[in-house]
């Protein structure tokens, strides 16, 4: 009789293809902005003109504001009204430190990771307030500091001169890379050639590249799990053993160095700030981004800022009638796709991170009708 050995079974095909769970995440992000930089490429080499180069950079810059909020917003489920002032920090941050106001000329690849530092340190000020309040109370506290920042930015001229009032900086340095000035003229190898915009669209694609790359990251990682079992409920979540002091903060920590280091690279494009881009209907535009998009989607905050960055420019010749066109266009998607136009819903049939205060409450009001309660 032969000896029989126990064998170990082997592993399906599939399971040693695919690997670990985080390996796979990672191969399909790094599939995803493979995908975001060849079109980036196609449009660079095909686009007709300069002013489609501009209009994609400025897609791509507000692509990136608004998959930092959809972190925010989206994943963790905080409302933040504020937004843009982490913008607007990241962008002084260089500007003053980088121009001819106060003489002082630091190098823009220094100046980036210090925006972004910057930004995220008032995030985590900001932060602080959000671990006790919820819902409006909590948009009401960030709305206050946007205004805040914008105040300060107007009024920090006197009586020391820092901010430059509302007459905002000028002459802001240009990024350079070994002598070689960045957007200060075009370079040409060939037939092929960069204009100066064309090579802030670069750097735009290469910045939202990184950001896309690490917002699929986090929304697959252990932490993304986390921002999204608190968006649905604090309590719940906390009672699971996780932390929900570090998963907010670590929420506003992200999307508020993404904005640091978009307003970076806005200022060095621009070469000038004031403080009238950083109003609060600039957060509104951003936030109508990740809903227009869709809550919790990356791909839907990239499509959320193409439409909104793009419609306004193709309505421009009617003048008279472009945001009332554009005001139908955006209340015939929300009401026909609630979810937005990259996002799904979940088996209740509601979007994921209904996170808007109004939509909470109205779920309040509704609860003991639906279960058929007395009114």
């Amino acid at each position: 009789m032969a000896l029989l050995t126990p064998t170990r079974p082997a592993r399906p095909k599939a399971a040693r293809r695919t690997g670990s769970p985080d390996a796979a995440s990672r191969r399909a992000a790094v599939k995803q902005v493979g995908l975001l930089v060849a079109a980036c490429l196609v449009l660079i080499l095909a686009a007709p003109s300069d002013y489609t180069v501009r209009i994609a950079t400025l897609v791509l810059i507000y692509a990136a504001l608004a998959m930092g909020l959809n972190v925010v917003v989206g994943l963790a489920g905080l409302l933040d009204l504020g937004f843009i002032a982490f913008f607007g920090v990241g962008a002084y941050s260089y500007a003053l430190l980088a121009s001819a106001l106060h003489d002082i000329h630091v190098d823009f690849w220094l100046m980036l990771p210090v925006g972004m530092l910057v930004a995220a340190l008032l995030g985590a000020l900001v932060g602080l307030p959000a671990l006790r309040t919820h819902g409006d109370y909590l948009a009401i506290v960030t709305l206050g500091f946007g205004e805040i920042v914008f105040i300060l930015l107007v009024n920090l001229d006197r009586p020391v001169n820092i901010t430059n009032g509302p007459q905002g900086v000028l002459g802001i340095d240009l990024p350079s890379i070994g002598g070689w000035e960045i957007g200060k003229e075009g370079v040409f190898l060939g037939a092929f050639g960069l204009t100066p915009t064309m090579q802030f669209f670069v750097m735009a694609t290469l910045y939202v590249a990184g950001v896309m790359f690490c917002a699929l990251r986090l929304r697959d990682a252990r932490l993304g799990r986390a921002w999204r079992a608190m968006r649905e409920s604090e309590a719940a979540t906390s009672s699971c053993g996780v932390s929900i002091v570090r998963a907010k903060m670590s929420a506003f920590l992200f999307g508020a160095s993404v904005a640091g280091g978009a307003g970076v690279l806005t200022a060095a494009w621009y070469g000038s700030v004031f403080p009238d881009s950083f109003l609060f209907s600039e957060s509104i535009k951003v936030l109508a981004m990740v809903v227009l998009g869709g809550i919790g989607s990356v791909w839907g905050a990239l499509v959320g800022a193409l439409v909104l960055v793009l419609m306004p420019e193709l309505l421009r010749e009617f003048d008279q009638y472009r945001l009332l066109i554009f005001g139908l266009v955006l209340v015939l998607v929300m009401r026909l796709r609630p979810q937005g136009l990259f996002g799904a819903r979940t088996p209740g049939g509601r979007p994921p991170g209904a996170v808007l205060p109004g939509a909470r409450i109205w779920r309040r009001l509704r609860r003991p009708h639906d279960r058929g309660g007395r009114s």
